[in-house]
């Protein structure tokens, strides 16, 4: 396994290994690693000679596609930053996230082109790469105004390749990605995530996985979500293979393909799950190579996970927990513990380390709850340009994961709650604060509150409780439109009930516990 700590070299290695071999896959074929190392390398020569250097950071808005994987490595090997970005987030999010990251190149869907064009003219993009399987046509280059543009192929290559190429640069701490943990409106929040964060959890990742060479992953999750990053860069670390499939609307064609694929791994979050659970045997699927299956992203119902254990056997289904915050994972339950430490979120993944202190970070005995504290090489510096929200979740060298929870006397850890009003849906962390900021800008909102309500299917539904002027005709019909329009859909309030007033605690605080109470 390569020792470099830069995703670009282990692509560069493999690429000398095994130049021939797949790396990236899609239903209109495969990639191999040598043509994936100097489509990366042209790449980053354009870049280059579009003026990029080290510290730039660059907007990556396209699907799960060959492209955007050579676009990040071929940005990071500049020593410039990935700013990859889920492109169906909306437009309040997207443009925010540009303003914000002071964008001066991007490389954006085709699909697109309308929205970039007027967006690139308000923040000043100099130059875009337009994703696309053919050579777009007249009318999209007049969609983009006067923005130079160059057109890159889905598969990553170039019409025209430069003459030059790109210089790596090489520096641990800087930073390579800046991962947003959702699309939401207002002032986004950027996790930094650093070379060094990557290398170190790639490496445990890989280590618990027994990942090598001959793994194949099957890729439902964007690679904007940092779970869905993780898989890519632990696949290309051990010089193994990754498929991208966006078919999961037909969950039983992504369960046929991991059979004709050969994949040996699939990663999901609840959700996932329960979409298979609710059509699909696997036991009807032959799938002889799939020998783990991986879930993170919120927590599942026991049920469920037992039916994933029963109905995949003989892959083992190892279930995670982490963050963005932690470059994907803190934790992960061994799958042969699977049934004597259940619900369990398990041990620390190898380099981190969990703890379970009071309120001034001082650990707390066994089987005490308390909040869930974690260190280690994969924890970021913080968030971007965002110093008091840092200074929040990073404490002496400690990172506050928002999760309450408690160790057994074997160490294994189990959470209890939530410290902070954050809400899981759908494998989102979403924060109860940013829909109440949308909700009470409606001209006819006086006040809203937003709690969690057990859910089936997303782990979590927003359930709004909203004040509304006197003299108002809202209707929940009406909020909900509203929502829909400025907010990813993940956000939008499965729910809106209308109060008279918020209940308060006795010093003016809403009282979200009695909101609680109402929906359990």
């Amino acid at each position: 396994m390569n020792d470099s700590p830069f995703a670009f070299d282990w692509l560069s290695e493999w690429a000398a290994r095994t130049p021939g071999k797949a790396a990236l896959g899609t239903p209109n074929g495969w990639t191999t690693y040598r043509q994936l190392a100097d489509r990366t390398n042209a790449l980053a020569a354009q870049l280059s000679g579009q003026g990029v250097t080290a510290g730039d950071r660059v907007l990556v808005a396209t699907p799960n596609l060959p492209a955007t994987v050579t676009a990040s490595l071929a940005i990071q090997s500049l020593g410039a930053c990935a700013v990859e970005v889920n492109r169906e987030w909306g437009a309040s999010a997207l443009t925010a996230i540009a303003v914000q990251i002071e964008a001066r190149h991007a490389v954006i869907d085709a699909r697109d082109a309308i929205f970039w064009g007027q967006v690139g003219a308000v923040v000043g993009l100099a130059h875009l790469w337009i994703v696309h399987p053919r050579r777009p046509g007249d009318r999209l280059w007049s969609a983009l105004g006067a923005i130079p543009a160059t057109w890159l192929r889905d598969d990553g290559t170039l019409e025209d390749l430069p003459s030059g190429h790109g210089t790596p640069v090489r520096r641990l701490d800087a930073p390579a990605l800046i991962v947003y943990t959702s699309g939401s409106t207002g002032t986004p929040r950027g996790v930094i995530q650093t070379h060094a964060n990557i290398a170190a959890n790639t490496k445990s990742i890989c280590e618990y996985l027994r990942l090598t060479a001959a793994d194949r992953a099957m890729a439902i999750l964007p690679l904007c979500y940092c779970y869905g990053k993780s898989l890519l860069q632990t696949h290309i670390k051990v010089g193994g293979s990754i498929f991208f499939d966006h078919r999961f609307m037909y969950p039983r064609l992504v369960l046929e393909t991991i059979g004709e694929q050969q994949c040996t791994g699939f990663a999901g979050v609840p959700l996932t799950f329960e979409l298979i659970r609710r059509q699909v045997d696997p036991r009807a699927i032959s799938m002889p190579s799939l020998r783990y299956l991986t879930q993170a992203g919120g927590a599942m119902t026991l049920e469920t996970a037992r039916w994933v254990r029963a109905a995949f056997a003989p892959a083992h289904l190892f279930v995670m927990y982490g963050q963005t915050e932690a470059t994907a994972r803190l934790s992960y339950l061994p799958p042969e513990h699977a049934q004597d430490k259940e619900g369990s979120i398990g041990r620390p993944i190898p380099g981190v380390e969990l703890r379970v202190v009071d309120e001034g970070g001082w650990p707390l005995p066994a089987n005490q709850e308390g909040y869930l504290v974690a260190r280690g090489a994969n924890v970021t510096p913080g968030y971007f340009r965002a110093p008091k929200a840092t200074a929040e979740i990073l404490r002496e060298g400690w990172l506050w994961t928002g999760d309450l929870g408690r160790k057994d006397d074997d160490g294994f850890f189990f959470l209890t709650g939530r410290a902070r009003d954050m809400l899981k849906i759908g494998g989102h962390r979403v924060s109860a604060a940013e829909i109440e900021g949308r909700l009470t800008g409606h001209p006819d909102v006086l006040e809203a509150a937003v709690v969690g309500e057990a859910e089936p299917v997303d782990g979590e539904a927003a359930v709004a409780f909203v004040v509304k002027r006197a003299d108002s005709m809202l209707s929940e019909n009406d909020l909900r439109h509203y929502c829909r329009q400025h907010l990813p859909p993940f956000m939008v309030p499965k729910t809106v009930r209308f109060i008279e007033a918020l209940p308060r605690t006795r010093v003016g605080k809403v009282a979200k516990s009695e909101l609680r109470a109402r929906v359990s």
